[in-house]
């Protein structure tokens, strides 16, 4: 077993509680990450869908106005910012879930593990 394995592994003595393990420092250390990685991505998501509503209410002529110079074209400005607050939803979804993933989700295990049965 290696050393970072035997650091995940609960000591057999190191059982808590429900209440333990809820006022324990992990936990709260947990619950404090997961509200700040989540407030981070929904003040980029905010800041990006409201900008975006922001620049459509303040310059209609402007996000009205055709992408190219060249007659007939009909793709106006807005059509590629609204595209662009729509991925930018996606993106910080998939940025949620990744980390979710890859730090959320095994350190809520191993907090399980620590509970008693």
């Amino acid at each position: 077993m290696s050393t970072a394995s035997k650091l995940q592994q609960p000591d057999a003595g190191a059982k808590k509680s429900a209440r333990e393990l809820i006022d324990s420092p992990d936990f709260k250390a947990l619950v404090k990450k997961r509200w700040t990685v989540s407030f981070s991505l929904l003040a980029v998501l905010f800041v990006g869908y409201y900008g975006y509503i922001l620049v459509v209410a303040t310059n209609k002529e402007w996000v009205a106005s055709t992408v190219s110079s060249e007659p007939g074209a009909v793709v106006t400005v807005g059509i590629p910012l609204g595209i662009g607050a729509i991925v930018l939803a996606w993106v910080l979804t998939a940025i949620y879930v990744w980390w979710a993933n890859a730090v959320y989700d095994p350190e809520v295990q191993r907090l399980k593990d620590q509970l008693k049965h």
